[in-house]
C-alpha cells in the first residue's frame, strides 16, 4: 500500500492530447473525443455526447475536457493536437474569436490553460487525429443507439 502524496495530486510532467469534435447536421447531435498520452505512456480516453452543437462548439468542448483533465491531474506541460485550424489559430492568438457562441468557451479554455502552465497547440491533418475522431463518433453512435 502506498501513502498518498502530502503535496497535492500526483502526476505532473507532460502530456499530449489529441482532441476532436464533430456534429451531424452542424448544428445537430454532436460529441467530442479526446485521447491523452502522458509522458510515462499512460493513455486516457474521454468522450461525451452533446445534444445540439456545431462542429466548432464540439471542438471547444473537447479542448475544455482535455484541459480540465490535465489541470486536475497536475500536468504542467500539455501539447494539444487538433485538426481544427480555427481552434488552433484562435488559441494561439492568430485569429480573433468573433463568434459569440465560441467566446465563453475560448475564455474558459484560456483560464484552464493558465492553471496548467505551458500549453502548446498544433494543427494536424485529419489522418493524424484518428483516435480522437473515433471517440467522438463512438459517443454520437452510442447516444443514437441508446
Amino acid at each position: 500500500m502506498t501513502q498518498p502524496s502530502l503535496f497535492g495530486p500526483q502526476g505532473g510532467g507532460s502530456a499530449t492530447a489529441n482532441i476532436d469534435g464533430g456534429s451531424r447536421g452542424n448544428p445537430g447531435p454532436a460529441a467530442y473525443g479526446v485521447r491523452i498520452e502522458r509522458g510515462d505512456g499512460e493513455v486516457v480516453e474521454l468522450k461525451q455526447f452533446i445534444p445540439n452543437a456545431t462542429n466548432n462548439v464540439a471542438e471547444y468542448h473537447g479542448l475544455l475536457a482535455a484541459l480540465a483533465w490535465a489541470a486536475g491531474h497536475g500536468v504542467q506541460t500539455l501539447h494539444v493536437r487538433s485538426d481544427s485550424e480555427l481552434l488552433v489559430k484562435q488559441m494561439r492568438g492568430e485569429y480573433r474569436v468573433k463568434n459569440a457562441g465560441l467566446q465563453p468557451l475560448y475564455e474558459e479554455a484560456r483560464s484552464l490553460a493558465r492553471q496548467i502552465g505551458r500549453v502548446t497547440f498544433e494543427h494536424v491533418r485529419r489522418e493524424f487525429n484518428k483516435d480522437a475522431d473515433r471517440l467522438a463518433n463512438e459517443a454520437m453512435d452510442e447516444a443514437a443507439a441508446g
